[in-house]
């Protein structure tokens, strides 16, 4: 067969394939069960394939390429536009080919198991920490109904918590009292959890030279490092500079321009959430760290005092996405040149914890 390109609408167990030619005109159309798709690779000569970025397309691009055939994975969000008419599995079959053909959409790059392991790890945290923050709220509202007031923080509160369910003289009526306990000892198995998954974390990032150099930045911490590391696979080279990079991840401002008119808006929220938002903390950091250093009248380096510049003719929350913006920009070039951004006191401490924030 002289088929040179085939586009694959993935799904659970059904996938639609549409053939194309080397001039793009589509020549065939099949759609095949798990175990079909996986032997009509066998006896074709297919060069290309082309997929959405969903799930499993990692999977399946690293088995294509296994086989010799190059995968290109295409943003969902960009391939919709191209779908004609109502959307069906042959539609979007037929709108990878038309994407395909759109050299300004740049593909996303195959992700390695290692990279979705170590993001499955961070997911499975993300997990754990909204579980925990769930059940403390759940808390905080059964002792609000009893008249108890818990002070702010989550450990503060734990705490506060546990002492009353303790107290034999405690408002908390009896009937409720073994659930509650319950609910407290889930948090304590999860705050277990998480650290372990976070030292599991550390010592990932002791035998990773991109983790390392990441985490000399001021605000890159060990979460961001080991995040950014599984979104990119250590390298930026596939990147443009360093604004398309920090466009990735949504800091940069949105536009709307016409003619002589430019305005610029507010950032673009973009790509991946996680990260961005993991940024954003870190810059928080930076600027509370740059405030309190400035006050004890400390000598800043230039990325606190840019900072605080921006904190001072804007707000705080502007200068938090400013500032994000910057760290992913030194990201970049922290990466592409794999020097670190200071010195490695900050990196010996950071590996070397014995006990995170949230262990028990």
């Amino acid at each position: 067969m002289n088929a040179t390109t085939v586009a694959v609408d993935l799904a659970k167990s059904v996938f639609q394939l549409a053939i194309a030619d080397g001039e793009w005109r589509v020549i065939e159309s099949h759609r095949l069960t798990r175990s079909q798709f996986e032997r009509w690779f066998q006896n074709r000569d297919v060069t290309l394939v082309i997929m959405e970025a969903c799930g499993s397309a990692h999977h399946w691009g690293r088995w294509l390429n296994g086989l010799g055939i190059e995968v290109k994975l295409l943003p969902a969000s960009y391939v919709r536009a191209y779908v004609k008419r109502n959307k069906t599995d042959a539609a979007d079959a037929m709108a990878l080919l038309e994407a395909a053909r759109c050299a300004e959409i740049v593909p996303v790059r195959v992700k390695s198991v290692e990279q979705q392991a170590m993001q499955g790890l961070h997911r499975t945290r993300s997990l754990w920490m909204g579980t925990r923050t769930s059940r403390i709220n759940a808390l905080r509202g059964f002792c609000r109904e009893f008249g108890l007031a818990i002070p702010q923080g989550a450990r503060t509160g734990i705490e506060a918590i546990s002492r009353t369910l303790a107290d034999p003289q405690t408002p908390i009526p009896a009937m409720i009292h073994r659930a509650m306990n319950f609910l407290v000892e889930e948090i304590r198995l999860l705050e277990l959890r998480i650290a372990q998954l976070e030292r599991e974390l550390a010592e990932l990032a002791k035998h990773s030279p991109a983790c390392t150099t990441l985490l000399s930045i001021p605000g890159i911490g060990l979460l961001t490092a080991t995040a950014m590391v599984a979104a990119t696979g250590g390298s930026v080279s596939h990147f443009k500079d360093a604004r398309h990079f920090s466009s990735w991840f949504g800091l940069t401002p949105r536009e709307y321009s016409s003619g002589g008119s430019r305005v610029l808006g507010r950032i673009s929220k973009k790509g991946d959430r996680y990260l961005r938002m993991l940024l954003t903390h870190g810059a928080r950091a930076v600027l509370r760290a740059a405030s309190v250093a400035h006050l004890a009248g400390k000598p800043l380096d230039g990325l606190r005092s840019w900072g605080l510049a921006v904190q001072a003719r804007a707000n705080h929350n502007k200068a938090a996405c400013a500032v994000a913006n910057k760290l992913a920009r030194i990201c970049y070039a922290t990466l592409r040149d794999g020097e670190p951004y200071a010195s490695s006191k900050r990196l010996a401490h950071t590996l070397n914890r014995s006990e995170f924030a949230i262990a028990a």
